[in-house]
């Protein structure tokens, strides 16, 4: 697989006023990131797509990504044409990113049945080949067991940047299939309280789903960019007791925490260094934070 050049985004979830939320937008974009991506939660986030127009509007290279919509709160042809549409209105600045979603809580608070993980992953696949089709300009009839369309075309039709992000094996199955760029969590089943999640951050886990990914992709390995969504930065000079705190916080072994990419923790030396062994072993060239202060240094670092 070919070395990519670093990509960094900072994920986002909500601000006090417009001019707070454009002064986000304008801050990344001053860091070095090259991207800003929202969730797609119910609570306490805005509601994506608007919130990425906005801040296009206020920044003048910075693309807006979703990381990642739930797949089950829209129809993929009327998502199709809305993310179309802002790709157009942002001058070709979105990223449109896709999961199956895994949160019970907010299913049940807007009145949604929360089927079991193999129906939820199987909505997303028909909706992440029907995406596919539209944005690569086909008219697509389709007559699948959770969706169904009569000749049908995106309009505009815009050529998008599409990601799918998840960690179970269909999932990014499907990723290395369809989208341009494949979205790594390393975070593993749902667990009873509907939010938190198993953590799959050995080195052997890590090895096993990125060979499952470069398996499944065949031809088209090195059209896909491997992204990595890190939980936590931290840049320390002890960069064992940071580790240690962290891993005692989720149950898991220091060693581990140093090792995953998802976790960036050391002096900014350190982790630059971590994040060139993370391409070098796995083909992670892009990188989602959720801190800017702490990733800005990072950034200037590597390049």
């Amino acid at each position: 697989m070919t070395a990519r050049p670093f990509r960094f985004g900072l994920q986002v979830a909500q601000a006090a006023s417009r001019r707070e939320w454009k002064e986000q937008a304008r801050r990344a974009e001053d860091f070095g990131f090259d991207t800003v991506v929202i969730g797609d939660h119910i609570e306490q986030a805005f509601s994506p797509m608007v919130a990425l127009t906005t801040m296009a509007e206020a920044t003048d290279q910075l693309r807006v990504g979703t990381l990642t919509l739930n797949n089950d709160f829209r129809h993929p042809s009327l998502l199709a044409r809305e993310a179309a549409t802002i790709d157009l209105l942002t001058d070709g600045r979105l990223e449109l990113g896709l999961g199956a979603g895994h949160s019970a809580p907010e299913y049940a608070e807007i009145g949604l049945g929360f089927d079991r993980a193999g129906v939820r992953v199987a909505r997303l696949e028909e909706s992440a080949r029907l995406l596919r089709r539209l944005f690569d300009g086909d008219e697509v009839t389709f007559d699948g067991a959770h969706y169904h369309v009569v000749a049908h075309r995106l309009w505009p039709l815009r050529r998008l940047r599409f990601l799918i992000g998840g960690n179970g094996d269909r999932v990014l199955q499907l990723a290395a299939s369809v989208a341009d760029i494949v979205g790594f969590t390393g975070l593993g089943r749902t667990l009873p309280d509907g939010q938190n999640h198993a953590i799959e951050w050995e080195t052997r886990q890590i090895d096993a789903k990125v060979a499952l990914v470069r398996k499944a992709a065949g031809t088209r390995l090195d059209e896909l960019e491997l992204n990595a969504l890190v939980q936590y930065v931290d840049i320390t000079t002890d960069r064992r007791a940071s580790a240690e705190r962290v891993g005692t916080r989720l149950g898991v072994e220091a060693e581990i925490v140093l090792g995953a990419p998802y976790m960036l923790i050391g002096t900014v030396d350190e982790i630059a260094d971590q994040i060139h062994r993370a391409r070098e072993r796995w083909g992670y060239s892009y990188f989602v934070t959720r801190d800017a202060e702490q990733t800005a240094p990072i950034i200037a670092a590597l390049r």
